[in-house]
């Protein structure tokens, strides 16, 4: 090999890996990003909808008496609590739920909230946190073809 062909070739030795090698970086960072944000998008949605299916079977508890009756339809508390916990006893995954039943215009609803955490395995070691906590909440009433 000649000196000028030997001059030549030592000249950029090494400089495209590093470069390589701090983009790779980069570009690893933003795939982890993107792979853990859709997973917490993911189990935000599953904690929505296990929250709405839950709220509808609450819903469907109703006081029979006064249904019966020819009243307003009513929900009953105590089996709609019923009726969410073993809706959600079936789910899996969830880590927590509440069960409230605010008075709107004189209507009661059943409104449940839904706990489900969501486990980081892209960026979670090397931001500390590896779950993140997310919530889904839903509201139902009990709703007959004909209202008063």
């Amino acid at each position: 090999m000649t000196a000028t062909t030997r001059r030549r070739l030592s000249g950029d030795h090494g400089r495209v890996s590093i470069f390589l090698a701090v983009a790779m970086i980069g570009v690893l960072a933003i795939v982890g990003l993107s792979f853990d944000g859709a997973g917490q998008l993911r189990t935000l949605q599953r904690a929505e909808n296990l929250a709405a299916e839950a709220a509808r079977a609450g819903g469907q508890a109703i006081d029979r008496a006064t249904a019966i009756d020819g009243g307003v339809p009513r929900i009953d508390e105590t089996e709609a609590i019923a009726a969410v916990a073993n809706y959600l006893a079936a789910a899996t995954g969830t880590s927590g739920h509440t069960v409230s039943f605010p008075e709107v215009a004189g209507e009661t609803l059943i409104r449940v909230t839904v706990t489900i955490t969501y486990n980081r395995s892209m960026v979670g070691p090397f931001v500390g946190d590896k779950t993140v906590t997310v919530t889904g909440e839903a509201t139902a009433r009990a709703v007959t073809a004909a209202r008063p």
